[in-house]
């Protein structure tokens, strides 16, 4: 960063750092242990599809990668296509298999980056709920390599518990690289396997 920039108040910006992913399992130790919420097993990568089919083979090599899942007992991953017309992937596993699901959306963001796709990422999400049924998101944003919580009030359309996201930060703060600007905490309404 040079003189100007630092002047002008402007920043570089922070580079993704995938391997921050492997935090979430502590960070659900954490969250049960504080506040009740307990991994659901679920976990989803979105991005942005491209026409081509240098993309169509690498999607295609990513599905084959988290389907060998399937050989040995593992549910296949779901694709989805939401509103805006984004992609989902949807990996399941026992919650007691969050290690397992944390790795198989590392291997998907690192696979889409390894291929010069990386611009297409925007985040990857590890779904909790607590027993009172509240689901909990923790959302990676790829482009800023950073952790927040998106809590969707239960049947509650499109609404926020804002109470329980800024609990979750205060707890994550020490676990996770959590998101200090909020106005970043965007809602991913319909998330795959956050409202399942």
């Amino acid at each position: 960063m040079g003189f100007l920039d630092a002047l002008f108040g402007r920043s570089k910006p922070v580079k993704p750092d995938l391997d921050q992913l492997f935090a979430v399992p502590s960070a659900a130790l954490t969250l049960e242990a504080a506040s009740g919420f307990r991994p659901t097993g679920l976990g989803s990568v979105c991005f942005a599809a491209v026409e081509g089919g240098a993309f169509a083979d690498v999607q295609a090599q990513v599905r084959e990668l988290l389907d060998a899942d399937t050989a040995r007992g593992g549910v296949p991953v779901e694709v989805s296509q939401d509103s805006y017309g984004y992609t989902w992937l949807l990996a399941r596993h026992t919650p007691e298999e969050i290690a397992d699901l944390v790795n198989d959306l590392h291997a998907v963001n690192s696979e889409l980056e390894a291929n010069g796709f990386g611009p297409q990422l925007l985040c990857s999400i590890v779904a909790f709920r607590n027993p009172a049924g509240q689901s909990l998101g923790l959302v990676y944003l790829y482009k800023r390599g950073t952790f927040y919580p998106f809590a969707p009030v239960p049947g509650g359309g499109e609404k926020r518990n804002s109470p329980v996201e800024l609990q979750a930060k205060g707890l994550l703060t020490n676990d996770l690289r959590v998101e200090q600007d909020l106005s970043r905490w965007f809602p991913v309404w319909g998330a795959p396997g956050l409202t399942d």
